[in-house]
């Protein structure tokens, strides 16, 4: 997708009152509305779309299909499945997972990439630190894992990391972090983690990005206790 059409996609994506914070204020296009709709999504999906808004949260990405994208530790693979679909057989979606982790990280993109539904997906597997697409990305994605980067389970060099977002990039292509706000939870699965506002955000990621957006969205656990996230939408520019 040229430059132009990525941000006029992320414009309409993230039109909605200057007051209005919410993921649920994003315009949905509809081959993503369709692409949520997939009757291949298992039920244990679609069973949490009323509480993590999968449509508005892809919407809110500026996604279109054909495009290349990376999913970030993408665990069950949800948001895999989706972007899948959204960026369609001209597209193709990268899940990235760690060795460390076990199969039960591991496993459900492989099984994902062996879909013949999803043909479009490989599944990628390696350090935090040494991961690689074997192409230049659009979109770099990662939900409810980037504040885990501090914890030291695994030790994480994060600039590194974020240098290695940065060089996956095509130029104007961007990262979507969501990740724990200022004041969302201060550990998970009993571990420390970091907590961002956007600005504090973009300093650790470093020059070559500038923020386009950011949104908080307000997540329900399955055991049901609340956890405020930030959403940011991150353009990488070179010098």
């Amino acid at each position: 997708m040229t430059t132009p059409a990525r941000w006029a996609a992320i414009a309409l994506a993230l039109a909605m009152p200057a007051a209005a914070t919410s993921l649920a204020h994003a315009a949905v296009p509809a081959y993503i509305s369709a692409a949520v709709a997939d009757s291949h999504r298992p039920e244990a999906d679609t069973k949490r779309d009323a509480n993590r808004k999968p449509a508005e949260s892809v919407a809110f990405t500026g996604v279109k299909p054909g495009d290349k994208v990376a999913d970030f530790i993408p665990s069950s693979g949800y948001f895999t499945r989706i972007f899948a679909k959204a960026v369609g057989p001209t597209g193709h979606v990268y899940a990235l997972t760690h060795p460390d982790w076990g199969a039960e990280e591991i496993d459900p993109a492989k099984a994902i990439a062996a879909d013949p539904a999803y043909g479009n997906v490989t599944a990628l597997n390696a350090k935090i630190n040494d991961f690689a697409a074997p192409e230049k990305l659009d979109i770099f994605w990662t939900s409810q894992n980037y504040h885990d980067l501090h914890n030291g389970d695994p030790v994480v060099d994060v600039p590194a990391f974020n240098k290695r977002v940065f060089d996956a990039l095509k130029p104007g292509g961007v990262v979507v972090i969501g990740t724990f706000a200022e004041d969302g939870p201060l550990k998970c699965s009993g571990l420390d983690v970091a907590r961002y506002t956007a600005a504090q955000l973009m300093a650790e990621l470093g020059d070559g990005f500038t923020l386009v957006t950011s949104r908080r969205h307000q997540h329900t656990t399955p055991w049901g206790a609340p956890q405020a996230f930030t959403f940011c939408v991150c353009r990488f520019q070179p010098a």
